[in-house]
């Protein structure tokens, strides 16, 4: 295992002793970003499910492991990638995201007397909209745990909702500085990514009554809309937070549509 200041970076920084791990596919347009921003972490690890890209040429010219994965889901292709992971401190970063630079000085600073006790650190996941190189004022989106030592947590194996399970009697911290996200290419891929995520996440869902889904049928979109416009503060955002919040909310609408229509077809009630 790698000690604190074993080996330097692409630009003469200290390595830490972390290992970031990366699930991946088709992401060649993204992913140069995101391993650009981890040159500091001692080892990176890229599971790749299949790209058709070159995904996987860019992921070793910048360094990382590369592993093939056959997809089984969001949880299972993240507890693989800890598998391959050398370090007992972990950082899980998604393929469209980057760490921020304030965020790799604070992550540094955890470390700078060696290696913390074992624990979970949670990080603020900012996203930007096409177009933009930084998150709209406020933005208030998510915070998940993404920094921890494998004695304090694991991912799950749920194939669709991919959260570290954290161990009894950890309280994870807070680190103040962000991951920035970029979810979407265009506006055309986001509708496209809310179609095929809506189908993934219908046809994994436990079953659920007709009755019950038909009950929040009318009130799925407006619900959600206000969730992401005003509670998640895309209202600052301008046009496109508006319409972020708009495809975000017919994403949601879509999915109870597509678990009403797999309930019906299974003769269920």
């Amino acid at each position: 295992m790698a000690e604190a200041g074993e080996g330097t970076g692409c630009a003469g920084t200290r390595r830490l002793p972390i290992s970031a791990f990366v699930i991946a596919c088709n992401e060649a347009a993204r992913l140069p970003a995101t391993l650009a921003a981890l040159q500091w972490a001692d080892q990176i690890v890229v599971v790749d499910s299949g790209s058709t890209d070159d995904t996987c040429d860019i992921a070793r010219r910048m360094g990382a492991e590369v592993h093939f994965h056959a997809w089984e889901g969001y949880g299972p292709q993240k507890v693989y990638a800890e598998s391959l992971c050398r370090n007992d401190w972990l950082l899980n970063v998604d393929a469209d995201e980057v760490v921020t630079p304030v965020l790799a000085a604070e992550i540094a600073t955890l470390f700078a007397t060696g290696a913390p006790s074992p624990g979970a650190w949670r990080v603020r996941i900012l996203n930007v909209y096409p177009g933009d190189v930084a998150p709209r004022p406020l933005a208030a989106d998510y915070e998940v745990v993404r920094l921890y030592h494998r004695d304090a947590g694991r991912y799950r194996a749920h194939p669709l909702f991919d959260r570290v399970e954290i161990e009894k009697g950890v309280t994870p911290g807070r680190l103040a500085a962000p991951v920035h996200h970029f979810p979407l290419i265009s506006w055309a891929h986001l509708v496209d990514k809310e179609n095929r995520y809506s189908s993934y996440s219908a046809e994994t869902a436990k079953p659920r009554s007709r009755s019950g889904l038909i009950l929040r049928l009318p009130f799925e979109f407006p619900l959600v809309f206000l969730k992401f416009y005003l509670l998640r503060r895309h209202i600052t955002g301008g046009w496109k937070g508006l319409a972020f919040s708009i495809v975000a909310a017919f994403g949601r609408t879509l999915r109870v549509i597509k678990m009403l229509a797999r309930t019906e077809a299974a003769g269920e009630k």
